[in-house]
């Protein structure tokens, strides 16, 4: 929770520093470096987006709600571009951002295993499901560099993060749980009855997978950004085998940022 709040604090603090920068001349050191390709930028900015399957599982019989958390990005990036024209470049950097979603659902057979009365009981699902996911990562991007004209530029490429902390939990309600097959024992969960579930242990700590973008300049030194990028991996360990269904990562990164 620490890290998420520092994220979005971050970004805050950054644009008031770049605005001072701004107002600065800049240090002869930075203007050869860029007349040799070498390009510095730094970057904040929010994501957008989930953790999807691939198709809709029979289990999920409709999506009742979804609401994105607000999940701050901050980047610093290195950018070398070749050949005098410098359209093409390849950049890479070191990114701390917050991924996170809350989604509601009505299921039905849904593998799962929920707290009651503080004993684990594992078995299939049938009624409202609420589910709230985050994560902190560090991510490094490794992308490609295509320059248009003076202002438009696109990337593609992959990246690779590590979760620093992880959050998969929720509760069931207004439904009941078969124990252990889908014809087990019967548990019900009515008139505001809920049970609670956790599978923050079973999260992956690594992720990867392609990244594209594009940047628009708006002013000299001030670039608007938007990069997709969708993982590869589905968000628990390969052991983890209570939810039948694999979930992926999916995130638009919307923000700003300064080059130097």
């Amino acid at each position: 929770m620490k890290n998420r709040i520092l994220i979005i604090a971050i970004p805050l603090m950054f644009f008031n520093s770049i605005l001072a920068f701004a107002q600065q001349d800049r240090d002869s050191v930075l203007i050869n470096l860029e007349k040799a390709g070498w390009e510095y930028e730094v970057k904040a900015g929010c994501n957008i987006g989930g953790i999807i399957p691939l198709g809709m599982p029979q289990e999920i019989r409709s999506i009742n709600s979804y609401s994105p958390r607000l999940n701050g990005s901050f980047e610093g990036v290195v950018t070398h571009w070749f050949f005098k024209d410098k359209k093409w470049g390849a950049s890479t950097g070191l990114r701390i951002e917050a991924k996170g979603m809350h989604a509601s659902a009505t299921v039905k057979n849904y593998s799962t295993e929920i707290i009651t009365d503080g004993n684990r009981v594992a078995g299939y699902w049938t009624g409202d499901v609420n589910t709230k996911y985050s994560g902190t990562f560090l991510t490094l991007p490794f992308l490609v560099d295509y320059r248009f004209n003076k202002r438009w530029i696109i990337n593609a490429g992959v990246y690779v993060s590590y979760m620093l902390e992880g959050n998969f939990s929720g509760d069931v309600s207004n439904g009941y749980l078969r124990q252990g097959t889908p014809v087990g024992e019967k548990l019900e969960f009515k008139d505001g009855k809920t049970a609670t579930y956790d599978f923050d242990s079973d999260l992956r700590r690594f992720e990867w997978g392609p990244e594209i973008g594009v940047s628009w300049k708006a002013f000299n030194r001030f670039k608007l950004n938007a990069d997709l990028a969708y993982g590869f991996d589905h968000i628990f360990k390969k052991s983890f085998k209570t939810i039948t269904f694999n979930l992926y990562p999916v995130y638009l990164n919307v923000g700003f940022g300064y080059i130097f």
